[in-house]
């Protein structure tokens, strides 16, 4: 699994459960394929754009706010 995906997908877990937003619900509200939306939050997937987006509407965040940061990536690069 990539560093960023992995990243994402936890950034992406904790912003959805904090809002106690199942990935279920998730599903409903994006209109995004259920299977799809657990993939995308185990980081099984890249996503597009356009998710990225749908993801921060449901979720009401900016889609930055998914994003690893330039030193989270730096950080896992060192570590390998």
């Amino acid at each position: 699994m990539d560093d960023r995906n992995q990243i994402f997908s936890t950034k992406l877990r904790t912003i959805r459960t904090s809002k106690k937003i199942s990935q279920d619900k998730l599903a409903v509200v994006t209109k995004i394929d259920r299977s799809y939306v657990g993939r995308i939050d185990r980081g099984e997937v890249n996503i597009t754009l356009d998710i990225l987006y749908k993801l921060s509407i449901a979720l009401e965040c900016e889609p930055s706010d998914f994003l690893p940061t330039l030193n989270q990536l730096k950080d896992t690069e060192e570590e390998s």
